[in-house]
């Protein structure tokens, strides 16, 4: 017999599944969503004397830090612009913006501030963010800026209309930008 190496049990019960669903207070369809799961496999679990598989695994995490569904929850609120810094296909940080009002707040989902859109500064300025979009395009003074606007089909430098455009993706560089409007 192979010898365990983490202190994770063979299965558990459905009734444990449906203990941490509740205790996290989720329905089951919230809890499929947050699991990446069906509700029809939910149901099955929690009818289920003995459930093996990533769910055991995925339990004993959050019996240890229940707090990682709200950590990883979308703002529900937000601002009249959103972008997600993203890497790879990693939300780092989420940015809403109210570009009339000059607002910027963010939510970072990364603790190394090597991933964060700001690094370590958690709260923005406006002007923090119009430097953090042109750092993610072209300079302004790019040898033949007008040929590539047009290329793009930007009709004068603005970084968050070339960010759209590009995603903020640069060379060498697996990080990027989805915008929400």
């Amino acid at each position: 017999m192979k010898a365990n190496k983490y202190v994770i049990p063979e299965y558990i019960s459905g009734e444990e599944i449906k203990n941490m669903r509740k205790s996290l207070k989720m329905t089951q369809k919230v809890f499929s969503e947050f699991i990446g799961a069906s509700v029809p496999t939910v149901e099955r679990w929690e009818s289920q004397e003995q459930v093996r598989g990533p769910v055991v695994t995925l339990v004993e995490i959050l019996k240890r830090n229940k707090n990682i569904p709200e950590k990883l929850a979308i703002p529900a609120e937000r601002l009249k612009l959103r972008l997600y810094y993203m890497f790879e296909n990693m939300v780092c940080t989420i940015i809403d913006v109210d570009e009339s009002e000059r607002k910027v707040q963010i939510k970072n989902y990364i603790d190394n501030p090597q991933f964060r859109a700001f690094g370590i500064n958690t709260e923005p300025s406006f002007e923090d963010y119009e430097e953090f979009l042109e750092s993610r395009c072209f300079s302004r003074t790019r040898d033949k800026l007008k040929l590539e606007l047009q290329r793009l089909g930007v009709p004068f430098y603005d970084p968050l209309l070339i960010v759209e455009k590009t995603e903020g993706r640069m060379a060498e560089d697996r990080f990027w930008i989805r915008i929400e409007r």
